[in-house]
Order: C-alpha cells, then structure tokens, then sequence
C-alpha cells in the first residue's frame, strides 16, 4: 500500500486551469482519462482522448448535470480496498473498475455569491458529486490520489517520474487532508450563506452552529513574542480588503505585530475615505498620532507632532496615494510599516533607501461600516459579537449643557469621536483643528487617561516650542460615559472647551453640572466605544 500506480484517473473540474496540461501529462504516462461534461469537452479540444463517465456507468448525465457521477460503478472504484478480497470480487461481479487518482475542483458557489447572483444561480452552485467523489477518494487514500487545488498537478507529475508512475503513501495522505479541508471550507461557505445571507431563510448573526472557514495565507517568523508561533488565515471571501490582501512592495516580512499594528492603523485611516488627506500614526495598536490637512505632508506633519515619542518604530496609514514630499518626511524617522492605497514612483524610490521598512499598497480601503463577526479566544470557548461599525452624526448628538459647541468645536468634538473609536479603553481622545493633541490609551480609569493625554500634549508643546499646549481650546472625546465629574475636569484644566462622550451614567447631572461650571460645552452620542 505504500505505492500505488495510477492506471486510471477521473477528471471532473470547474476551475480548468492547466487542465490541458496535466491531461496530457497523463496521457503520456499510460494513464486513462475518464471525465464528464465540459472537462470532457476541454480535455478533447486539446487532442486527448478521454473516456465518459456515462461509458462506465450506463446511465448518461441527466437533470441539468446535476446526476452523473452518484453511481456505483464510481463509488465502488474508488472506495474499494484493493487488498481486500471480499471488495475485490465484487468488483469484479460487478464490472466496477478501480479509479487510482481524482482531479476534481468544485462548483464556484464563493464566488457566485460573492457577484451577487439570484438565489436559483446560488443554489445550482452548490456540488454534490464533486464533494462525495472528494470524500470518497480520500477516504481511501491508502490507494486513491486525490487533488482538490491546480496548484498541486506539477507536484503530482513529479511524483509519479519519482515513483515509476506511482504516488507514495505520504504524498496521498497529504493530498487527503487538503481535500478534507477543502471540502470543510466549502460545506462552511454554504453553510455560512444560509446562516447569515439567504433571503430565503431567517438568518441570524448567532446560529446554532457557527461554520468558519480559513485559509492559511502564510507562516509567521513568530507571534507576538519571539517563543509564539504564528501564522495568518485569511476568509474565503471574493473581494476582501485589509491588510493580508495588501501588495507589499518592499521590506522585511511582515511580523504578527505588523500586521496587527497595520490593521489598527487601515481600519482608522479608512474613516477618513473620500475625505481630505489623513496621515494615521500606531504604536502598539493604538493610534499615537492622526490628523487631517489640505495636504498629506501637512497632515503628517500635524499628526507627528501629536506624539513624535511614540511615533519612533510606529507604523503609518493614510487614505490616499502617498507622494513623495510625505514619502521624505516619513523616512526622517524609523518606521515600521507604510500602508497607502496607492504609493507614486517618486514616494517608492524614496522609501527604496529604507530597505527595512515595509511598505504596503492596499489599494481599496476597508468599509469602516461593513458588518461582520469579530473573535476572541478564551480559556475553553470563544467569545463571538458584531463588529462595531456604529457611527454617529452631528444630526445624532444632543447638546446637555448650557452653551452649545461652536461649529469648529462641533467639527472637533466629530473628529476626536472617530479617533477614540479606534483606541483602546480607557480611551481620552483630545483633537484641535482636524489634528489630535492628546490621546490617553488603555487605563484602568478615565481620568488617569484624560491626565495622561493632557501630558503628551505638554510635550509635544514643549518639543516643538509652542507657547501653549494644543489641548487648549481643543475638543475631547470620551469613548464611555464619565462616571464621575474628575475626568472630565480633568479635560477641562487641560484647556479643553468642548466634550464629546455617550453619556448614560447614573451621575450625568453631576457630570453635566461641572461642565457648565467650567463653561464648557458638551454633546451625548448616546452610543459607547469600548475596545477592550
């Protein structure tokens, strides 16, 4: 059972890339070619002969297709144990020929859901015969050879030249578990329509069961410390666009904590799509830096100034193409990563000096507001919720003090609010004039954050030489309501004038009391951000 010679081969594939190919690799080998339908076709417009499954079976393909290969004659060939003299009389009584490989690729049901097609189109996507006849050769892979990816037919003819035409125990049960897994991911993509996306059906955002699907994109040097391993998976997903589907066009590979920086980084670049240039600074996942200007070099230049300390090995989104003016300002620091939706020659040449710097062309910016599940890990489950893609207006805030915000302290209370969604909690957001001044991250109480940003601001004054922090007459975001009036007077000793925050609490009229003592001016969202 360790070799098994391939005498006879079954194709029947939807994606017939290098079909032609591996055919007649086959075919110069002494293998015959059994197919159906329009592999069939293919295989004989590129000179092969080819032999009909409605030869070995007697019945010809019926029902749209939809029955061809559900057939004895079929199955039996490729469950049977060929060392086993019970299933090999009945073979023979039968008129059951053994199959030793399968070539199959199943219906393109991702990607006809992804094109939007109508329910009819999606449900006739879905394969019958080419799971069954998958399971059913690797199943047996003791003496069948299954393969399930395109990629896999040049291994496969090398193999057979190495063996005298035969396949090794060890290449056939490789090639089995990749084809269970393929047929797990195709069953969950089904499954996944169903539960979320049939118009037909009641979905839900929690079924029962929760079908997810990856696909390895690639093995990490390590994870988040040097002792973790790591790898990145990716959706079955046509169209999907972050970070793993990004063309990297220079630097080092990147690590599990680029990549996690990186993402942070798009994600709140991406709030800011179709608006005027934005430059987004992340240091460990957290933004440390992110402005708006009437250039990109000017946005940099504001959002640099925001927290230069931490901008140091800090990673660099913006949300439109990068130039080369931005390009020579950013190599003026050590930067990790630069991720753009598009990058001129003049920036790539700039940033080519940097040969350690890994520099991203992500081409669509994710949807800030698509739906979806976000995942984390706990001892002995997983915690599974909607992504937060809620977002507010200036239609949908409330003014609860005595004075209302002006309209740039309204457009700065806006901006601070979208930054803070993307902080983690405690998050204290303060931004002046479309830039950030002050961003407090990840404390255990609010106040410690509003103090901690009010700090960063002052250096930031003091490095650049300013005579005042740029906290002062700035607008400050609060990702949760204040639960007591010290953080918000906090903000306000920091100079701030205006308060954005969800409100909520039970002591919002004490909270509400201080700001009008302090004069400032402050809106509800109704709507909290916490990102633990």
């Amino acid at each position: 059972m360790s070799e098994t010679a391939i005498r006879r081969a079954l194709l029947s594939v939807s994606d017939k890339s290098g079909l032609a190919e591996l055919g007649a690799a086959l075919a110069a080998r002494g293998v015959e070619l059994v197919s159906t339908g329009g592999t069939a076709k293919a295989l004989r417009d590129a000179g092969l002969a080819v032999k009909d499954v409605a030869d070995l079976t007697g019945f010809p393909e019926m029902m749209d297709g939809r029955v061809k290969t559900l057939h004895p004659t079929v199955h039996g060939g490729l469950l049977a144990l060929r060392d086993n003299p019970e299933h090999v009389a009945a073979m023979q009584a039968h008129g059951i020929g053994a199959i030793d490989l399968v070539v199959v690729n199943l219906y393109p049901f991702e990607a006809t859901v992804a094109k939007g097609a109508s329910r009819a189109e999606i449900i006739e996507n879905i394969d019958i015969g080419g799971p069954s006849m998958v399971r059913s050769a690797a199943k047996n892979h003791g003496f069948v050879t299954i393969l399930t990816d395109p990629a896999d037919y040049a291994t496969l003819v090398a193999e057979m030249d190495a063996n005298g035409g035969a396949t090794t125990q060890a290449f056939r049960t490789r090639m089995a578990g990749k084809a269970y897994a393929r047929t797990a991911a195709y069953d969950s993509a089904i499954a996944s329509w169903f539960a979320f996306a049939d118009p037909a059906g009641e979905t839900t955002p929690f079924p029962d069961t929760l079908p997810i699907a990856l696909k390895r994109a690639d093995t990490l040097r390590y994870g988040e410390n040097p002792h973790q391993a790591a790898a990145i998976y990716v959706p079955q997903v046509v169209g999907a666009a972050g970070v793993p589907q990004a063309k990297q066009l220079q630097g080092k590979e990147l690590s599990y904590n680029n990549l996690n920086d990186a993402d942070a980084a798009l994600e709140l670049a991406a709030e800011f799509a179709g608006q005027e240039p934005a430059v987004v600074i992340v240091k460990h996942a957290n933004p440390c830096g992110v402005a708006q200007g009437a250039s990109l070099l000017s946005a940099w230049e504001a959002a640099l100034a925001c927290d230069s300390v931490s901008a140091f090995g800090g990673i660099v989104a913006v949300n439109t193409e990068l130039d080369a003016a931005t390009a020579e300002a950013i190599s003026a620091i050590f930067t990790e990563v630069v991720i753009a939706p598009s990058v001129s020659a003049e920036a790539r040449e700039i940033f080519a000096k940097k040969k350690n710097l890994r520099l991203l062309e992500c081409g669509a910016l994710p949807d800030p507001r698509r739906g979806g599940l976000a995942l984390k890990t706990i001892a002995g489950g997983v915690l599974i919720q909607s992504r937060d893609n809620g977002a507010i207006s200036a239609d949908d805030l409330k003014v609860v003090t005595k004075r209302a915000p002006t309209e740039q302290e309204l457009k700065d209370c806006l901006f601070a609010w979208t930054v803070a969604r993307h902080v983690k909690s405690n998050a204290i957001v303060y931004a002046r004039d479309g830039a950030t001044a002050g961003i407090g991250a990840g404390q255990m109480n609010r106040r410690d954050s509003a103090r901690i940003a009010a700090i960063k601001a002052a250096e930031a004054a003091e490095t650049y030489g300013w005579p005042a922090p740029r906290t002062r007459g700035s607008a400050v975001a609060s990702d949760a309501f204040f639960p007591f009036a010290d953080g918000l007077l906090a903000a306000a000793e920091a100079g701030a004038t205006a308060v954005i925050q969800p409100g909520g609490s039970i002591r919002d009229d004490e909270v509400i009391a201080a700001a009008d003592e302090a004069g400032l001016a402050m809106v509800f969202t109704g709507m909290r951000h916490f990102r633990h």
